[in-house]
């Protein structure tokens, strides 16, 4: 019926523990981003911006 016989081997390598290194390194890159995130935003000059917008925007008369 088939020309070939089924190979008893799996055609992929074994890669059930990939998934976990996946989600290992995807948790990595994302603290990494939120760590340099925090850096900026609590820096002199993005206070100071975010200070002068809020307290231009409260205090502009209507």
């Amino acid at each position: 019926m088939f020309p070939y016989p089924c190979p008893t081997v799996p055609a992929t390598p074994d890669d059930r523990g990939l998934t976990t290194a996946e989600y290992a390194i995807c948790t990595l890159a994302v603290v990494a981003f939120a760590g340099l995130l925090y850096i900026i935003l609590t820096g002199d000059a993005v206070q100071s911006a975010l200070t002068s917008t809020i307290v231009d925007a409260l205090g502009s008369d209507r």
